[in-house]
């Protein structure tokens, strides 16, 4: 006569253990999921428009080379700093932008410190609605591309023909990676992932 498994000392999990074993398990994954999304959102930047000088017609800071030197992604957040008695922040279309028209903007924002995230590729335009600020230089292009800045283009790589003598080595600070990564894909959050996913197996 065959032993039942309870004879030979050992238990079989009751369905009350079971559901404890699957409540831990959903909970370890609820909890790595948490983990990826906040390693995910660590990697969107803030920028402040203007730098220092922030959002201001004195000092006639160029926003245009402020902006061009900035590699702007969906998730990153743009901040307006400015003095609330002085100026504003409308969103308005190109031809707005163009021609500093500010009849109908997107949107006016007036608190004096305006943080907008960006969520869509393109072409963000803002300006100052007070009279004569666009045009005195008080617009900004935020330009969100499809591709990372850092990614070589075709013409890139099709480089004309140089004698190495005349070609000075790059300097270490101005040296780009040969793999950047960025966004949910960077290193810690790699790390992250394979550490986490090791404790749960």
């Amino acid at each position: 006569m065959a032993a039942s498994s309870s004879q030979k000392g050992i238990k079989t999990p009751t369905s009350k253990q079971q559901r404890l074993q699957t409540m831990g398990l959903v909970e370890r994954f609820l909890a790595l999921f948490i983990v990826m999304e906040i390693l995910q959102v660590s990697n969107a930047a803030v920028y402040k428009v203007g730098d220092s000088a922030g959002w201001t017609t004195l000092g006639k800071i160029d926003y245009k080379k402020w902006a061009a030197t900035k590699n702007f992604q969906i998730g990153d957040t743009i901040i307006f700093e400015y003095n609330a008695k002085f100026h504003n922040v409308m969103r308005v279309t190109h031809g707005m932008y163009k021609s500093c028209n500010v009849s109908s903007p997107i949107a006016t924002f007036t608190t004096g410190n305006d943080s907008i995230d960006i969520t869509t590729h393109g072409h963000h335009f803002f300006f100052c609605g007070v009279p004569g600020h666009c045009e005195a230089g008080q617009k900004v292009d935020i330009n969100v591309l499809k591709v990372s800045a850092e990614a070589p283009t075709p013409s890139a790589l099709a480089s004309p023909t140089v004698q190495a003598s005349n070609v000075p080595a790059p300097s270490p600070s101005n040296a780009n990676p040969l793999i950047a990564l960025k966004g949910p894909f960077s290193v810690m959050s790699l790390a992250m992932t394979i550490v986490l996913l090791l404790c749960f197996l």
